[in-house]
């Protein structure tokens, strides 16, 4: 099989949006806390390394949790479970006010670590203090060390795929070559 160079431009930002959509993620909420908390829907979140336990979430320069998350230091993610996709609307308006207003339609619980929301119900949730920041065009990548984790193995994550939500199912089927 050969492959064939690209006719779409990388220009072109809606293809590119496009095909990075074909790659199947989870859901997360990243929120920041102290005197004016925020929060955001993200599906850039990673781990990064076991030993020291770190993550990763990539913000848009222009988006308003980059400036809280510069300021605060800490952060929380919350992995959405297949029923919180309404939480996951919520949080994704990127032009919604900040402070307690903004948690006030979904049920959130304090970290016990650094007191940032975490969204209840999350199939897992962690607060990291930030460990690092690199540049990455218009992102910045940020590493954070988990401080504490919370998670519920039970449940099934909502994930986005090609610009949809879905839901993880428990159907396995066998791929062959």
């Amino acid at each position: 099989m050969q492959l064939h160079p690209s006719t779409t431009p990388l220009t072109d930002t809606k293809a590119l949006r496009r095909a990075f959509g074909t790659f199947a993620t989870g859901v997360t909420v990243v929120t920041t806390g102290g005197d004016v908390p925020h929060a955001m829907t993200a599906n850039s979140f990673t781990s990064v390394s076991l030993d020291p336990p770190l993550v990763l979430v990539c913000i848009d320069k222009g988006a308003v949790m980059h400036q809280c998350l510069t300021m605060t230091g800490t952060f929380g993610v919350s992995v959405l479970a297949a029923h919180q996709e309404d939480a996951a609307r919520h949080f994704s308006n990127r032009y919604r006010s900040l402070g307690a207003a903004q948690f006030e339609e979904v049920e959130v619980v304090q970290g016990m670590f650094t007191g940032v929301p975490l969204v209840e119900g999350a199939i897992a949730r962690f607060e990291c203090e930030l460990w690092s920041r690199h540049d990455a065009g218009d992102h910045t990548i940020f590493i954070g060390k988990v401080l504490a984790l919370c998670q519920d193995a039970d449940s099934e994550g909502l994930l986005v795929y090609r610009g949809q939500f879905r839901e993880i199912t428990s159907e396995l089927r066998e791929v062959t070559a």
